[in-house]
């Protein structure tokens, strides 16, 4: 948690949600180049500041999915294991925040003009988004335990349909 706080709670905000998530995520797994967040740069306010999805969510998504590729040899089977951990961490959320949509969860629309600076300086990324990025990263940093990653595995392939 605190790594991710590192990234994201920084006046100068270097990093968005997504790239705080997928980076914070990457250490926590052992993935390489945790530092570099290239994949998720355009998925920050919803996926280029559109609204939709929150970038917590699909930074983890990046995430997620090169730590099932990495553990999983099997595509197929890693996309599959690697969609349920992501859908699972979004119940949660929705849960958590009553929201998936970054325009519903912020109250901004980032690409009107002045809103992202009015978003900025109102601070709510300090604590709504700072809490987001938060609960994504304590729902899935457990997986980085080899023991914990193969009990979701199993749980997910017992489901029906899997």
């Amino acid at each position: 948690m605190a790594q991710a706080d590192d990234y994201y709670i920084d006046d100068a905000h270097p990093y968005g949600c997504a790239e705080t998530v997928f980076m914070t995520l990457k250490g926590v797994y052992g993935l390489d180049d945790p530092t570099d967040p290239a994949p998720a740069v355009a998925l920050n306010g919803g996926i280029a500041y559109s609204g939709g999805p929150c970038g917590a969510i699909t930074g983890a998504a990046l995430a997620v999915g090169m730590l099932a590729e990495q553990r999983i040899s099997d595509h197929g089977r890693a996309k599959t294991v690697a969609r349920e951990l992501v859908h699972a961490t979004m119940e949660v959320f929705r849960l958590e925040h009553g929201a998936l949509d970054c325009r519903e969860l912020i109250g901004y629309d980032l690409r009107a003009v002045g809103q992202h600076q009015a978003f900025v300086d109102s601070g709510l990324w300090r604590e709504a988004c700072a809490s987001q990025i938060r609960t994504v990263v304590a729902h899935l940093a457990e997986l980085a335990d080899p023991d914990a990653w193969e009990q979701a595995v199993r749980e997910i392939e017992a489901r029906p349909g899997h």
